[in-house]
Formats: structure tokens, C-alpha cells, sequence
């Protein structure tokens, strides 16, 4: 059975993480939050061998999308994202891509409900649906791996802002609480910024917990 792997690139002014899931051996490649200049994603993985075979957005805020409309044109791949997020993608007010200078929309081709299992290409994850840094930020979870795709709800030792709109710093804690904690301690949690963690070490050393 091919193991699954993650690779990661650091893009934009704002040291976003774009991560690539794969199966070893097979050419398929799964993309999640496209940070920037989807076309270098695109051309770095073409030349690593990998086919784009989706596209995820763990939630809609500029940093994680900007690359999402080159890199879906240049692919072909369908963009998901959580159902909730559908206002959030498709305006450059809420998602501070105007204030960021650079006014920016995605329209997903799917939306995605909490719980929902996804199979793209040889590769399956399961949604979960973690409001709080935005009102559709999710997180998914290739359980087979171990590997819990997290964006912006939580770091190393941290969690994401909720001052930006629909954000909830209640929300934001029920759902690491309710739906992250709750997953095995060794799962490797994978966040928008910063290095990769574990349950375990979140439940026992972040302080916001």
C-alpha cells in the first residue's frame, strides 16, 4: 500500500505554509491554501513529477488563496472548501484582501460539509469543521497517516487571531477543544504558519489551553 507523504512551501510576505499530500510513488498531489503565485506551486510540483488533482482551502483569508485562481487554471483541479466559507472566498472586504492592497475572490467549485469524507484522486480525507478564526476554517484529516491539516485555528503553542471578520475567540477554543483534542494524541497537526506540532503537545503546552 503507497504511504502517504506531505511536503510543504513557505510563500507570500506573510511566510504562509502550502502543503502537498501524496502517496509515494504515485503521481498525484493534493494542494492545500495555494499562499501565492500559483503558478510557481504549480511548476514546482509539475517538475517534481506531480499532477494537481485538487485543491483545498482550510479557509478563505488572502494569504491562504492568493495563488488558488492560477494554480486551478494551470491544473484543471477543482478548488473545495467548507460550505461556510462561501462569503468570506467570495469578498475582498471580509476576506482583507482589500486591505491588504491586493483585492482578491475565489468562487470554490465545491463546498464541502463538516464531516464529509473526500477521496481526490488515491488520496482520502475527512473534514472537520473547526469555526473560530473564521466562521468555515476547517481542518482535514488523513487519518491513515496521521496528519491533520489545521490552517489558522491553531500553531505551535498558539491559535489564530480572531479579530478579523466572523472571527470568534469562543468558537475558535470550543473547536480545538471539541474537535481537535479529541483526536489521537500522536496525530502531527500541519498549520498555516510556523512548524508542525502533535496533539499531545498542544493539550499539554499551549498556553491557551
Amino acid at each position: 500500500m503507497a504511504q502517504l507523504k506531505i511536503g510543504r512551501m513557505v510563500l507570500g510576505v506573510y511566510a504562509t505554509n502550502c502543503y502537498f499530500l501524496y502517496n509515494e510513488g504515485l503521481g498525484d498531489a493534493v494542494v492545500v491554501d495555494p499562499a501565492d503565485k500559483g503558478d510557481r506551486i504549480y511548476g514546482a510540483l509539475k517538475e517534481k513529477g506531480f499532477r494537481v488533482a485538487g485543491i483545498l482551502l482550510t479557509h478563505g483569508h488572502f494569504d491562504h488563496i492568493w495563488g488558488a485562481n492560477a494554480l486551478r487554471e494551470l491544473s484543471g483541479a477543482k478548488i473545495y472548501a467548507l460550505e461556510a466559507e462561501k462569503q468570506l472566498c467570495e469578498d475582498a472586504g471580509l476576506n482583507v484582501s482589500a486591505q491588504a492592497g491586493r483585492a482578491y475572490t475565489v468562487v470554490p467549485d465545491v463546498y464541502v460539509k463538516d464531516g464529509e469524507e473526500l477521496t481526490i484522486a488515491d488520496i482520502t480525507c475527512k473534514v472537520i469543521a473547526t469555526p473560530g478564526h473564521t466562521a468555515g476554517s476547517c481542518c482535514y484529516y488523513f487519518s491513515d497517516a496521521g496528519f491533520l491539516v489545521c490552517g489558522d485555528t491553531i500553531f505551535l503553542e498558539s491559535v489564530g487571531r480572531t479579530d478579523f471578520p466572523t472571527g470568534s475567540s469562543r468558537e475558535l477554543i470550543s473547536s480545538v477543544k471539541e474537535k481537535i483534542f479529541v483526536l489521537p494524541e500522536n496525530v502531527q497537526l500541519y498549520p498555516g504558519h510556523g512548524e508542525s506540532t502533535t496533539v499531545e503537545h498542544e493539550k499539554k503546552y499551549n498556553p491557551f489551553f
